[in-house]
């Protein structure tokens, strides 16, 4: 049962991942440009930042508990 936790947890990591490296794409791309839309980058570099810290929370749970 742990082990299949344990893969959909590694997998749902690498969908963030590929959502976090589009996002990432994305937004390089529309600061190049002159004419961006400052609300739009803004919420994208949020989505981006929410992306990244929803990542570690579960690569943290991948990290096995040491009792003391």
């Amino acid at each position: 049962m742990v082990y299949d936790d344990t893969k959909a947890l590694e997998a749902r990591i690498k969908e963030l991942q590929i959502e976090h490296r589009d996002l990432h794409d994305v937004i390089t791309r529309l600061s190049q440009d002159v004419y961006v839309d400052q609300l739009q980058l803004r919420r994208l570099k949020k989505r981006k930042l929410q992306l990244k810290d929803h990542i570690e929370r579960l690569k943290s749970k991948l990290i096995p508990d040491m009792n003391a």
